[in-house]
C-alpha cells in the first residue's frame, strides 16, 4: 500500500553545516527520510582535486563524521538517508559508508552510489558555449579540472525502489535529493509535471537547512529569532497529494513563519514562473503560504512545465591566484593611517609593474563592503587595511602580502597584527549539454 504521509528532514544546508540538528532530526522528528545537502558551486571542482591525488578521496570531509553521528539511530528508528556527499567520489563515500557502519556493529544495511554526473570526458571534448560569457568553452579547457552535470531525480529513486536504506550521489539538482523520496513513496508519475512543479518548491524550500527555519533571517531589533545556537533545522509533511507543510523539531531554536518561508522561496530564483531543473520548469508565481499552527506554514500553488532536456554542467578550472595582505590600525587617525597604508602599497606595486593587475585595496571597517566611506556617528576607531591582487602565478601573489607586511617599519605607525597569504583560484563556468549525452548508473553494497 502507498504512503498517505511522509515526512523529510533537511541536514545539512552546506558542507561544513552543524551536525547536531541533524541528529535532532533522526531522533525526535520522527522523519522516513534525513536528506543532506552539502555541494555548493565550486565544492565538486575542489573535490575532483582531491581525487586526482588520491583516489579513495573526493567525497565531503565531514561525510565521516556526519554517519557516525546519525548513523545508529536512522537504523534504530528506520531513517533512510540520502545525499550528496558523494561529491566527486560516490562510490569512494559508499565504501567508507560501509566500513563505518562496520566498525558500528550495524547491519542490514543497503548502500547505493549514483553514477554519472562526471562528464569530464564527454565536454573535453566539444566544444560548448559558455553560458556566462557566451564564448567558445576552448578558451578554458587547457585548465579545467571537472565537469559535472546536475543529475535529476530519476537514479535517485531508482535505488530507493532497489531498496537502498542510504543513497550517495555526486553532482544533483539540490531539490531532487527532497524530490526522489516523494516520488518514490506515492509512486507518482515522473511526466505528471504539475506535481514535479510541486516537488520543486518542496526541495527549494528545504535545500538550505537552517535558513527556512530563520537562521539567515535574522537581523537584530528588525527580524528576532531566538536562540539560535540551538537552531532546529526543517522538516517537511507531504501528503501524497501534493500538500505538505514546513515544521521543525518542537522547542528547537528559530521559527518557521510565513516571513522565514518567503525569504526562502526568493533565494536565488531568477525568474519565479521558471525555475529551471533537470526535472521540470518550475512556476512558484502563485505559490502561496499559510500559517497553519506554531511553527507550521503550509504551502501550495506551485505548477510546472515539460523540462528543457538539457542538464546544467558546472565546469571547473584553474583561473589566476590571489595575493592577499592586511594590517590593522587603530585609535585616533586610524582610518588616515589606513588610508596611507593603502597608498603606500599601491605606488609600490605600481614600481613593480603589478599596475595593471585586478586588485582591491579596502579599509575593512569603512569602505570593504560598500565601496565607500560611510561611518555611523563618529569615524571608526579600528579598521584594517587589506589589499588582493589577482596574479597568474603564485611568484607574484606572495609579493602582494609581504608588501603589506612591509609596512611594520616602512607605513604609518601603529600598524599591527599583519597576516599574508596566497590562494589558487578555482573558477567555475558552465555549459548546458542534452539529459540523452548523460549516462547514469547506480552500484550498489550491503553490510
Amino acid at each position: 500500500m502507498k504512503s498517505q504521509t511522509i515526512r523529510i528532514g533537511s541536514g545539512a544546508g552546506y558542507s561544513g553545516d552543524r551536525i547536531e540538528p541533524a541528529l535532532e532530526l533522526a531522533e525526535k522528528g520522527n522523519i522516513q527520510y534525513l536528506v543532506f545537502e552539502c555541494l555548493a558551486e565550486r565544492t565538486i571542482a575542489l573535490a575532483q582535486l582531491a581525487k586526482k591525488n588520491n583516489p579513495e578521496a573526493g567525497y565531503d570531509p565531514l561525510l565521516e563524521e556526519r554517519m557516525r553521528a546519525v548513523l545508529p539511530t536512522c537504523k534504530k528508528n528506520g531513517v533512510k538517508i540520502i545525499t550528496n556527499m558523494g561529491a566527486a567520489n560516490p562510490v569512494a563515500a559508499m565504501n567508507k559508508t560501509i566500513e563505518i557502519a562496520r566498525e558500528l556493529e550495524l547491519d542490514d544495511l543497503k548502500i547505493a552510489a549514483v553514477t554519472g554526473d562526471d562528464v569530464f570526458d564527454l565536454v573535453k571534448e566539444k566544444n560548448y558555449k559558455i553560458l556566462e560569457t557566451g564564448e567558445d568553452l576552448s578558451t578554458i579547457k587547457d585548465s579545467m579540472i571537472s565537469a559535472n552535470a546536475y543529475l535529476g531525480m530519476e537514479p535517485i529513486i531508482e535505488a530507493l525502489s532497489n531498496g537502498a536504506d542510504i543513497v550517495i550521489t555526486g553532482r544533483v539538482a539540490d531539490p531532487a535529493l527532497f524530490m526522489a523520496p516523494v516520488f518514490h513513496e506515492f509512486e507518482w508519475p515522473l511526466k505528471n509535471w504539475d506535481l514535479v512543479g510541486k516537488g520543486t518548491v518542496l526541495g527549494h524550500l528545504l535545500e538550505c537547512a537552517g535558513q527556512v527555519t530563520g537562521g539567515y533571517f535574522t537581523d537584530p531589533g528588525v527580524k528576532d529569532i531566538q536562540d539560535l545556537a540551538h537552531l532546529g533545522f526543517p522538516i517537511a509533511v507531504v501528503k501524497n497529494d501534493g500538500s505538505f507543510f514546513i515544521t521543525k523539531v518542537p522547542g528547537t531554536g528559530g521559527q518557521v513563519t510565513l516571513a522565514t518561508c518567503k525569504e526562502q522561496l526568493l533565494y536565488e530564483i531568477h525568474d519565479p514562473a521558471q525555475y529551471i531543473t533537470p526535472d521540470v520548469i518550475a512556476d512558484f508565481s502563485n505559490v502561496t503560504l499559510t500559517q497553519i499552527g506554531k511553527d507550521e506554514v503550509a504551502v501550495k500553488g506551485a505548477t510546472g512545465k515539460k523540462n528543457t532536456g538539457k542538464l546544467k554542467v558546472s565546469v571547473g578550472y584553474k583561473d589566476s591566484f590571489i595575493g592577499e595582505g592586511q594590517m590593522s590600525y587603530g585609535g585616533p587617525g586610524a582610518v588616515e593611517r589606513g588610508k596611507l597604508a593603502l597608498e603606500i602599497v599601491k605606488e609600490r606595486l605600481r614600481l613593480k609593474g603589478f599596475g595593471e593587475n585586478e586588485a582591491k585595496y579596502d579599509l575593512i571597517g569603512s569602505n570593504a563592503l560598500h565601496g565607500n566611506e560611510r561611518s555611523v556617528n563618529n569615524e571608526p576607531y579600528e579598521v584594517r587595511a587589506r589589499v588582493a591582487v589577482r596574479t597568474t602565478t603564485p611568484e607574484d601573489a606572495k609579493v602582494i602580502g609581504n608588501e603589506v607586511e612591509t609596512l611594520y617599519t616602512n607605513g604609518p605607525a601603529g600598524g599591527g597584527g599583519a597576516t599574508k597569504s596566497v590562494r589558487e583560484v578555482i573558477a567555475v563556468k558552465s555549459v548546458l549539454i542534452d539529459i540523452e549525452e548523460v549516462k547514469t548508473g547506480v552500484v550498489y553494497k550491503t553490510v
